[in-house]
């Protein structure tokens, strides 16, 4: 029963990690076009 446990916190803590990596690149993808969006407007006042 512990095993089980065990392997069950385990498999929560990597879904847990790679979420948020997830996160953080998403964030990082958001930024980027957040970027660009302003570029492009800072273009057409130009």
């Amino acid at each position: 029963m512990l095993h089980k446990h065990i392997s069950l916190l385990s498999l929560l803590a990597v879904f847990a990690a790679d979420g948020c990596e997830t996160v953080e690149g998403a964030g990082q993808d958001i930024e980027k076009a957040g970027e660009a969006i302003s570029d492009t407007a800072r273009q057409a006042e130009e």
